[in-house]
């Protein structure tokens, strides 16, 4: 399947769990048994009732929400198609009366970008039969409804309502018999099996249907699959006439979760509908891997859009819907994870450990490395989950990547990572500078350095957001303390893994070359990720504190490469060497190490003829005025940001678009701490960077993936 195709469905199906705005925050209802209409600004619903012969035994008695969209809106079928939430009624009825299910009216495909959704605008009645069991007879039949939906445009808001109803058990409701009529009229209506059938051919999905009125022949006929995730909504699909027989062959969904033995199908002309319920046949071909994963994400994406934002004045969320939620963070903060390990600060770290099998024989000893390297990963994610969680009900306005905002910490990492490539280069040993009793240490406990490599992949890996971890970690950090910690340690699990299984499988040991002068060299090539590891740092560093800050940062590492070499020289010089190296290292810390934490007097994005600062109040002054608008949330620190700068935010073809549709192009810096662009981020639901948003007059904010391309913007673009 496309990648980009993928993570665009993912994130527009993710946006209808992102906290709204505020004008969509007033249209969410509050629970009320006032009566049976509650109105939104988006919907107007009802609650209906026919009883022709009264309230007995044996009698027909229906019950329907209708509701009534305003223009442009339109809320879900039973199969929502690639996003949405069908209408949920939960009734509560007195002893001795039951309600069935809904008798679903036939629906309307809805395109919403390359995907499309299954459901009603303007008016719909979704009636439901009631049975009346024998011996009922009390004066009046009393209802109470619990409905929720998801009323949709191009944002999605989910609401509630409570309704009452009290019906006499041997009156009348003609009133609303037209409405229901209307509605049996309208419904699908039973198409013999006979010689129809629903078989397997390849890849798509063949439907051949056999006793439809003549008068059809030759027409165009819609299609709804009740059972969802087996069809592409959206694909494209062929239909004929043989004769008295349509046929019509549709491409099955490459992210399937099920095979159904059997696969009942609407089929529509205008606004009359038939339906079979007829077996499948032929084998269903297998579903990939990626398939399994993609479609569980989706679902559980659909049921946290559901659960309103917390604090705002919807009615309380249905208890089962959390777990969902958290479970779709989880899924995504492990791919995530995943994905971490190809940083170019990460994957040496992991490739030299991996090598290190070479020389470890017992499998119990790779084992217990790659359990103590999981350990250092999980625990360093967990504790800078703890922090940020921490720091964030102390008041401060933190999110992921915090650590690397504080040019001190960066400044540290660079030295880290100088003295790692030093030493894989060959310049030093640590056995030759670190006491004795730390070497004899080390050398006994093997374990400690895999935790620690563990501690130190985390470190500098952390502040990258992945594809699939930005919508976790910004549901993540509105969660109870320890569902939010879950997530982060899904990080540490996602990360971790490869190393794990590395260690856990003998194969790979065997897989690796003999011992010789390769991993000497290879050990050496090394050395060169992290040196470059070492150059983005510094200009990190350049971007928080200046020129100034990047100058004084590459001294003081010029001055600690002379210090660990002085103290793996040999005989009577080393003493002087070191003890000059040293004070020449306090040094340069007293005089110049102040330019590594002084902060700039302009803004580190500066502007450019294209690129506004953003600024709280920015956008709605521009939107305001009708103006579209573009925000790069970014942030120096973020190696994902500076290749989407690199490969499409600075893409001839996308810049011209955004000319021609007069979009104006904000970008707001994070690489030093600013609690209003924290807290814009989290108005988006995101915790971390780098987000890019699509803002338009009318419409609510439109968030991209992570991994942009040149294709999807462009594509988002031809929308405006």
């Amino acid at each position: 399947m496309n990648f980009n195709r993928f993570l665009s469905d993912i994130f527009l199906i993710a946006a209808c769990a992102l906290p709204i705005s505020a004008n969509a925050q007033n249209s969410l209802i509050k629970s009320s048994l006032a009566g049976p209409v509650v109105t939104t600004d988006q919907v107007r619903a009802e609650l209906l009732a026919w009883a022709p012969e009264g309230v007995e035994p044996g009698k027909p008695v229906w019950l329907g929400l209708q509701l009534a969209h305003q223009p442009a809106w339109h809320t879900y079928w039973k199969n929502s198609g690639d996003s949405g939430l069908p209408t949920m009624l939960e009734w509560q009825l007195p002893a001795g009366v039951t309600a069935g299910e809904i008798a679903w009216p036939t629906p309307k495909k809805i395109p919403i970008g390359t995907l499309a959704n299954y459901g009603y605008e303007h008016t719909v009645l979704l009636p439901v039969p009631l049975t009346v069991a024998p011996g009922f007879n009390a004066p009046q039949l009393d209802v109470k409804l619990k409905a929720s939906w998801l009323v949709c445009r191009l944002e999605c808001i989910p609401q509630e309502g409570e309704f009452t109803l009290s019906l006499p058990a041997r009156g009348s409701t003609a009133a609303s018999g037209t409405l229901f009529q209307a509605a049996f009229d309208a419904a699908p209506k039973p198409l013999p099996t006979g010689a129809s059938q629903i078989e397997i051919s390849g890849k798509s999905l063949k439907v051949s249907l056999a006793g439809l009125p003549a008068t059809l022949q030759g027409k165009t006929l819609a299609l709804f699959p009740e059972t969802g995730g087996v069809v592409e909504p959206a694909g494209a699909w062929e239909q004929a006439w043989e004769g008295a027989l349509w046929t019509a062959q549709l491409p099955l969904s490459s992210q399937r979760t099920g095979s159904p033995a059997r696969l009942p199908l609407v089929v529509a002309y205008n606004d009359t509908a038939w339906r079979i319920d007829a077996p499948v046949r032929g084998d269903w071909p297998a579903v990939a891997a990626v398939a399994v994963v993609s479609p569980a994400l989706e679902a559980a994406l659909k049921a946290a859009a559901a659960t309103p934002p917390e604090g705002l004045t919807a009615a309380s969320p249905r208890s089962s819907q959390p777990p969902l939620g958290l479970l779709a963070a989880l899924l995504g903060a492990l791919l995530g994870g995943l994905i971490l390990n190809l940083m170019p600060c990460v994957f040496p770290v992991l490739a030299i450990k991996v090598v290190g099998f070479v020389n470890e024989k017992s499998r119990a000893a790779r084992l217990s490395s790659g359990l103590a390297y999981t350990a250092g990963v999980v625990l360093s994610f967990l504790a800078l989950g703890a922090l940020l969680l921490g720091l964030r009900a102390t008041g401060e306005q933190l999110g992921w990547g915090f650590q690397l905002q504080n040019p001190a910490v960066v400044a540290a990492l660079a030295a880290l990572f100088t003295l790692l490539g030093l030493n894989l280069a060959g310049l030093f040993d640590f056995g030759g500078i670190l006491p004795g009793r730390v070497v004899n240490f080390q050398a006994k406990n093997p374990s400690l350095n895999a935790f620690l490599s563990g501690v130190m992949a985390t470190a500098i890996a952390s502040p990258c957001t992945a594809p699939f971890m930005g919508a976790s970690l910004g549901y993540a950090v509105g969660l109870p303390a320890a569902q939010a910690l879950a997530v982060f340690g899904a990080i540490g699990i996602g990360m971790a893994v490869p190393y794990l299984l590395a260690s856990a499988l003998p194969g790979v040991a065997r897989l690796l070359p003999r011992p010789g002068a390769w991993m000497v060299t290879f050990k050496q090539l090394m050395a060169f990720p992290m040196f470059a590891t070492v150059a983005w740092l510094v200009w990190v560093l350049g971007q928080q504190s200046g020129i100034d800050g990047a100058g004084a940062l590459l001294a003081l590492l010029v001055l600690l490469a002379l210090a660990v070499w002085s103290f793996s020289l040999r005989g009577t010089a080393r003493r002087a060497i070191a003890t000059f190296s040293v004070a020449l290292c306090a040094l340069g810390l007293w005089a110049i190490g102040p330019n590594i934490v002084k902060p700039v007097s302009t803004p580190v994005a500066a502007a450019s003829a294209r690129w506004q600062d953003w600024q709280p109040g920015r956008v709605e002054q521009l939107t305001a005025q009708g103006q579209s608008v573009f925000v790069d949330f970014t942030a120096a620190w973020c190696v994902t940001c500076q290749y989407n700068k690199k490969t499409t935010l600075t893409d001839a073809a996308v810049l011209a678009d955004m000319d021609a549709r007069n979009v104006a192009l904000l970008r707001a810096d994070w690489t030093r701490r600013d609690p209003e662009v924290t807290r814009a981020l989290a108005e988006l639901g995101r915790s971390g960077v780098p987000v890019y948003v699509f803002y338009k007059p009318g419409r609510a904010p439109v968030v991209l993936s992570e991994i942009l391309s040149v294709s999807d913007v462009r594509a988002e673009l031809a929308r405006l």
